[in-house]
């Protein structure tokens, strides 16, 4: 029988998403309402490892549901891959009494979760916090919804400049090796072409509808390049275009990690919310070793070895859309 749940370790890891504090306000609120004990890690499996845990209060957690970042700070750990650094980790967590995890993170940080909990028989529960949308199980992460609204703002700006100055604008987006971003943002945006990762997009087709797009007088033209394209990034298939098709005076945007930061949106604000009370409610309920999400809007548990390896699809429907308004 597992060990009554009083003491939760929450920490962030990775990649920082706006909303990734909200996420922490409920858990926080959410063991407090069910009587449990709260403690910080600061700066994820570095921090683990060094015992850097705090007494969280829910006085600590207040005004912080609009700030983008995380108040716990983040940290990627190279200690922590080793089984050492987990030892030490573990022994950290032993030292505070902690019976159970939350992780609030991406891939990365499900990996060390599922490690941590496999060796240790730590109850841990994830949650989803990454801009890239790219873990399965969920359909949306916190932050993706921040990041492709910073990233539709961006591209709004630059289209100004490129229809004023007939010009072809590539505009990077992050999203390592998935096009969700790229996707939600040329569609949202209006963009002439997108390329993903998950679709193979040639440079002559590429090629082919810019040109036709020229001839029916279409004086300027953005295409948005998800940073983990199999062409290269957006400075390279701007070149690789540029010696084929060379009408437009061309320019590369890279947005970078702007989409990183900032106030996360309401959407991310609630999804935060709702994550983070349900992973609190979900280890008093005996949930264990998964990550919660949300699917058809409902809260759903998948198992963090899912969540990790399972590969998440761009629907399908978008892209075909995404190409036909694209003409």
């Amino acid at each position: 029988m597992d060990k009554p749940i009083k003491r939760i370790a929450v920490y962030t890891s990775g990649g920082d998403a706006p909303g990734m504090n909200a996420a922490l306000r409920a858990v926080v609120r959410t063991a407090y309402y069910h009587d449990l004990h709260v403690y910080g890690v600061f700066r994820g499996y570095e921090g683990m490892i060094d015992g850097k845990l705090e007494r969280l209060e829910r006085r600590d957690v207040g005004n912080i549901i609009h700030r983008g970042g995380t108040i716990l700070k983040t940290a990627r750990s190279k200690r922590f891959r080793t089984a050492e650094g987990r030892k030490l980790a573990y022994e950290s967590l032993l030292a505070f009494d902690i019976d159970a995890c939350i992780a609030i993170g991406g891939n990365g940080t499900f990996m060390g979760a599922k490690l941590l909990s496999e060796e240790y028989q730590i109850p841990i529960i994830g949650i989803p916090g990454t801009i890239d949308n790219d873990l399965y199980g969920t359909d949306y992460t916190i932050g993706f919804d921040t990041a492709i609204n910073t990233a539709v703002e961006a591209v709004d700006r630059i289209r100004d400049t490129a229809d004023s100055h007939n010009r072809l604008f590539f505009v990077e987006v992050m999203g390592r090796h998935s096009g969700f971003i790229a996707l939600n943002t040329g569609i949202g945006s209006g963009a002439g072409s997108v390329m993903v990762p998950e679709v193979d997009t040639s440079i002559d087709q590429l090629v082919e509808k810019l040109k036709k797009g020229y001839k029916r007088k279409k004086l300027f033209s953005v295409v948005i390049v998800a940073e983990g394209n199999k062409h290269g990034g957006a400075t390279e298939i701007a070149q690789q275009v540029k010696e084929k098709f060379d009408f437009y005076d061309t320019k590369v945007t890279i947005i970078g990690h702007l989409q990183r930061g900032g106030a996360p949106s309401c959407f991310d604000r609630v999804l935060a919310s709702r994550l983070g009370f349900a992973a609190v409610e979900g280890l008093l309920k005996g949930e264990r070793n998964v990550m919660t999400g949300i699917q058809n809007n409902e809260i759903s548990y998948t198992p963090l070895s899912d969540a990790i390896t399972k590969e998440k699809n761009l629907q399908e429907d978008l892209v075909r859309m995404a190409e036909i308004l694209a003409m």
